[in-house]
Order: C-alpha cells, then structure tokens, then sequence
C-alpha cells in the first residue's frame, strides 16, 4: 500500500514538472499564430484597406485582436507614474530601487519637491506576493502620492531568480520586511495589502518584541487573513477541504528551461490565474463579448479601458514552492498567527508584545476574498496597543479589489490611512505615562 501510494506521489509530482513544460511548448508553437493574427488585425484595421470602414472588416479585425490577446503571455507591467499633483501643482516622478535583493526591489517614487514642502508621511506598501506585480497597486501608489513619500514592494517572478540564489519561505519574507524598515529608518508607516497583512504583523510583532527601534509608527493592514475562521469565503473553504500533500503534489512544478529559474519549485502564476479566472468565469467570458462588440462599433473609449484592465489582471508571475505551501500551512490551514503558534527562525511570533505601533484595519463590505471580520481580528490579538492607537474602517459597498483601489478608496479609505499616519507620526506623539499591561488582555 505505502509503495502504491509512493508511486502516486511520484508520478503526480512527474506530470506537474511536464505540465509547465506543455506549457511552455504550447505557447511557443502557438507564436506564429499569434503573429498572423496581430498581421491581420493591423491590415483590417488599415484605414487604407476600404473593409476597414465596413462591419464585416471590423468584426474580422476584432476577431483577430481577441485571438491574439486571449493566447498571448502578458509582460511585467510599467507603473507608468510619472506625475503627480501637489497644491503648488504638478511635479514629476522617478522610480528609484532603494533596496534591492534577490526575490524583492524596494522602489521609492522620488518626487522632485519644491525647497518649502513640509515633511509627508514616509509610507512602505508591502505588496501582495500572490501571483500578480506590485503594478496591481497602481491606483494605491497614485492616490497616496500628492500626500505622502511612496515606497513599494516590487517582489520577482520566481521564475526569474536562479536557483544558485537560494530559497525564498514566509520567514525570509518576514525578514524583507525588518530589513526595509530598516532601511527606510524611523517613523515609517506601513501599509499591508491582502496577503501580506500577516507577515507584515508578524514583522512587527518581532521587532517589538526585541525592542527595535526601527519598528514602524503605524501598521494599516488591507483586507487581509489574519484569521481566516471567521467569515470564510469560497478561497479559504477550498484551503481547508484539502491537506498540505494535496497541494504540494498538485500545484508545485519545476521552472522549465531555458528560464533562468530553471529547475526552482514554484506555484506557477498561470496556474493561480487560471483559478482567478474559474472564480467569476462569466464575468470574464461576457467581458470578452463585449470587447469584440466595443471593436465592432469602434468604442475606443470602452475597448482601451478593457486593454487596460487585462493587461494587468493577466500579467502573472510564480511564486517559490515553500514560500506558497508554508503560507498556505501557516494561514489558511493551521491558523498559526491568530492562535499564538505562528513561528519565525525557530521563535514564538507573540503579538501581544506589540504596544507602540498603531494599529488600523481595513476591510470591504463585499469582500469574497477576505471576509468582514477576517483583518479586524488583529486588533483582537493584539491586545496591549492602547485604544487611543487602534482604529478599525469597514467600507461599504466594495469588494476585494475596492478596498485598496477605486473611487471609494480615493474618497474614503486613503484620506482615512493618511490621517492615520500623521496622527499617530512620532514627532506628534504627546509623551505618555507606559500602560499598565494585562497579560492575554488589552492595556488598562
């Protein structure tokens, strides 16, 4: 029985190492394809070609754009940031890597600043590592750009990285995230999106813990699984029904050659995508339709927003293998942080010793991804941060993606996390008699 079961395993984890490969192949033989049909799109989109200017050519030129757009691979995004408006108004921005390591770049967007502006918010954006760029936070950036000195997370495709530069697990990432803050110095402000909100808390957890003083003045988190068994939604659900092993034979493959990950296990970004996508499969197939029918009546408007949307929902990247299973153990399967059981390097992640970082959560009304209740379960166990230094935000009327993008984030959430930070910057703080503290509760 155990040699049957080990046979299983072995041919399991031999089909995912080829299914990447397929993959690979598949899209390469695809390529010519791709390339006639991109030909054919320009020809009967010519203005010189009379069908141009018919329904029939434009449907065929439609047809040819969806074809080409549906099979082909969507490149790392541009961030594309290359101004913003103060009071004073405009002033260009430049990306600049402040920090850099072999699975993350740090990328501040330096503002060239008049002589007189005041000192903004110095804000860190940890950016999910969850199949999509750092460029999914696009809006987020922009937003909080006129208010604040923007600093982001722009963490590598796994497949990218050459296996001679080691692994990449949750207790590395959770060391990124000490080491940025300590690069960036005192009084940062960090902002965790989704997926991140549990190693940046854990971060900190650790930093309080041994009295650091690069401990970041404020900590927001977005949206994110601190405690997974309240509320669970349909990605949580699927995390519990099945074991560890389960996804360790049936996600995990091995970067294929020539890719300069070649051979590093990864949970493939066109995997997790394909899983998006299955998510709200209707809502993508009638998008597509209604592409074409755009193309078809010449909507420039509405066909650009839909190439917009796209080219960053589809723009995947992979993720280590252990990085992705210890998540899922550790998160969504165990529940280690809301528990007290989360380890980092060996050691206890205590939360209660966090006291001096203000502490703000934010969630989405209608967010099928992380449920309400979910991130605001950090204050819970996070007892010893005082009342005056915690605040908890529900927006109303927006899913996952509201929550740190749109029109209600600009107009309700951002102006919330900046007044957050100014609040609680530690050149504002009045100094404050210590709390007196209750073990396993919050402070008197």
């Amino acid at each position: 029985m155990m040699a049957q079961t080990g046979q299983s395993v072995c041919r399991n984890k031999r089909h995912s190492i080829m299914f990447y490969q397929m993959y690979e192949l598949n899209h390469a033989a695809m390529a010519p394809m791709r390339a006639y049909a991109d030909a054919m799109r320009l020809a009967f989109r010519n203005p010189a070609n009379p069908m141009s200017h018919t329904p029939f050519g434009r449907s065929l030129a439609a047809g040819f754009e969806v074809f080409e757009r549906t099979t082909r691979r969507y490149g790392k995004p541009e961030f594309g940031l290359n101004e913003t408006s103060l009071n004073t108004g405009k002033v260009s921005v430049h990306e600049k890597v402040v920090w850099s390591r072999p699975f993350c770049n740090l990328i501040h967007f330096e503002r060239s600043l008049p002589a007189n502006h005041k000192p903004d918010p110095k804000i860190l954006i940890v950016a999910p590592m969850s199949g999509h760029y750092a460029t999914l936070l696009r809006g987020t950036v922009e937003t909080l750009l006129p208010s604040a000195e923007v600093y982001i997370t722009d963490w590598t495709d796994a497949r990218m990285v050459p296996v001679s530069e080691g692994r990449f697990d949750l207790d590395d990432y959770i060391d990124y995230i000490i080491s940025m803050l300590h690069a960036l110095g005192p009084d940062t402000h960090v902002v965790a999106v989704c997926q991140p909100s549990v190693p940046v808390l854990a971060a900190v957890a650790v930093m309080e813990e041994s009295g650091d003083t690069f401990a970041p003045s404020t900590m927001t988190l977005m949206g994110g699984p601190i405690d997974t068994r309240i509320n669970p939604t349909g990605v949580n659900e699927l995390a519990q029904a099945k074991p560890i092993e389960w996804f360790e034979d049936n996600v995990i493959m091995q970067v294929p050659w020539p890719l300069p990950g070649f051979s590093r296990s990864v949970y493939p970004g066109f995997l997790q995508l394909s899983g998006f996508m299955t998510m709200n499969l209707d809502r993508h197939m009638i998008a597509q339709k209604d592409f074409f029918m755009h193309l078809v009546k010449n909507d420039g408007d509405s066909a650009e927003r839909h190439r917009d949307f796209y080219d960053e929902y589809l723009a995947v990247m992979d993720m280590t293998a252990e990085f992705y299973l210890q998540t899922v153990d550790t998160v969504f399967i165990k529940h280690s942080l809301p528990k007290g059981e989360m380890m980092h390097r060996g050691r206890k992640v205590d939360t209660k010793a966090i006291r001096n970082v203000a502490l703000m959560t934010v969630e989405g009304e209608n967010d099928d991804i992380s449920g309400v209740g979910q991130t605001e379960a950090a204050q819970t166990i996070c007892p010893n941060i005082p009342e005056d230094m915690r605040h908890h935000y529900v927006q109303p009327k927006v899913g996952h993606y509201g929550v740190f993008n749109g029109s209600r984030f600009r107009a309700e959430i951002a102006p919330r996390i900046l007044d957050f930070a100014r609040t609680h910057a530690r050149g504002n703080k009045a100094k404050k008699a210590q709390p007196k503290v209750i073990e396993g509760g919050r402070s008197d």
